[in-house]
């Protein structure tokens, strides 16, 4: 499956399904919100166009800011697009607010020859099959135009270009920020995904200036790196790919061990016969209601997944080194944890992301630090919402499939709550009760340093 929601980087959301093998052995302004099919005269334009002016009219709030107004606002991209299409098939008025300056920049940014290890058959968002033989698996590029046409194919209403960076409350409503620009709220769902901050090792800064350093989330193409030996840290799924690729033209080291390898050759015959199952098993078993799926949880956030297209023989093959994990430095060059030195020209760190909204001012947060939530109902804060999160309710939450059944709960939610935003009893029958938060510690794509 696909991430349901990405940063611009190493987010391996969608990875999440071949986790559950190991465990078993993703520029409009705001527009009328319609149906497609259904056909309005000028004069219902008019009186929408209106209603909405009424709606996006300046705040008292402060004479000196202006705020525009929203019932609900959604924050996030392709996580987002999903909750979108499910709003509006309750015509319900809403906009999306996407960091990136085109629908699908989140995967246009990443490395050039990436594939999906998904097939296309289970890689679409609600609504919409992706537009691809069933059992291929589509580019970076292609998934990226897709989400761009499905935004445009449901008449959408995403503004692009507008990176929140503040969320709080004030009296009855929630006030959100980006940059200089204000906005207010009824409810707000928070669909940027599970992972968003780059993770890398605090001695990083340690290496020598000569050596070129990339996230993973910076890396595009061999052309990148200078002449000399390379270290990949971190043997995840990234980590391989980006090691394989590299050893064409570069010696190449990878550090770190895998959390395991899937046993079948990824392709059609294996999409055909093992994803439906894998499907399952992480939206109907691996959930929050089950106890395998509570057992597992903690796993799931903490651990990467197994390898699933290049394996540690292909790599083998290819000349890469597999060596053991990096612990620190030493005059400026890398040390394994075997105690030696390694003297590369550059380093690639495939270590993951951190779960982070260091910029939602509310008190929402365990200690752990993740959102204290009952399937993505906030606890403590009428009308906020989380979609996307890692093991949200079920293995699948942070992938398209299990996303799109994530943003259909919560949008269902928002029809059975009271007017003031309050839940009712109906709304929460099936959440979880409080002692069985979810409190799970902060995950990453990877396991950091493997």
């Amino acid at each position: 499956m696909i991430p349901a929601a990405f940063a611009p980087g190493e987010e391996l959301g969608y990875l999440t399904h071949h986790r559950i093998f190991a465990c078993l052995s993703g520029n409009c302004g705001l527009q009328k919100i319609t149906l497609e099919t259904e056909r309005v005269s000028k004069e219902e334009k008019m009186n929408t166009k209106s209603d909405l002016e009424e709606r996006n009219r300046p705040t008292a709030a402060s004479s000196e800011h202006f705020s525009e107004y929203f019932e609900t606002v959604v924050i996030g991209g392709q996580a987002g697009l999903s909750v979108g299409y499910h709003l509006k098939k309750q015509g319900r008025p809403f906009v999306i607010l996407d960091a990136h300056e085109r629908i699908g920049d989140v995967w246009r940014k990443r490395w050039d020859s990436l594939r999906l290890f998904t097939p296309a058959r289970y890689s679409g968002l609600a609504g919409w099959r992706f537009p691809a033989p069933a059992m291929s698996f589509p580019t970076k590029d292609e998934m990226a135009d897709y989400l761009e046409s499905y935004a445009a194919r449901f008449d959408l209403p995403v503004r692009t270009g507008v990176k929140v960076d503040g969320l709080s409350r004030q009296d009855d409503r929630y006030v959100l920020t980006s940059g200089g620009r204000r906005f207010e709220a009824k409810h707000v769902v928070v669909a940027t995904g599970a992972n968003q901050v780059p993770k890398v090792p605090a001695f990083a800064d340690e290496l020598r200036s000569s050596i070129v350093q990339l996230h993973s989330s910076q890396y595009r193409h061999p052309s990148q790196l200078q002449e000399g030996a390379v270290l990949v840290v971190g043997a995840g799924n990234s980590g391989a790919e980006i090691a394989f690729e590299v050893s064409r033209t570069h010696p190449t080291y990878l550090s770190g061990k895998p959390s395991g390898q899937l046993p079948a050759r990824h392709g059609p015959a294996a999409a055909r016969f093992f994803f439906p199952v894998v499907r399952f098993v992480g939206n109907h078993v691996l959930t929050l209601k089950t106890p395998i799926g509570r057992k597992a949880q903690p796993r799931f956030i903490s651990h990467g997944a197994p390898l699933i297209r290049v394996k540690l023989k292909d790599l083998a093959a290819a000349g890469v080194e597999q060596v053991p994990r990096t612990v620190g430095i030493e005059d400026g060059r890398p040390v394994l944890k075997d105690g030696r030195v390694l003297d590369v020209s550059n380093v690639i760190w495939c270590t993951g992301f951190r779960e982070e909204f260091p910029w939602i001012d509310l008190p929402i947060f365990g200690e752990d630090g993740r959102p204290l939530h009952e399937r993505g109902v906030v606890v403590g804060e009428p009308g906020l919402y989380f979609v996307g999160l890692l093991f949200q309710y079920a293995a699948g939450s942070d992938v398209l499939p299990g996303v799109g059944r994530d943003a259909e709960y919560i949008a269902k939610h928002f029809a059975s709550s009271e007017p003031n935003g309050r839940p009712t009893a109906h709304a929460l029958a099936g959440a979880r009760r409080p002692e069985a938060l979810d409190r799970a510690r902060t995950g990453v794509a990877e396991q950091v340093l493997s």
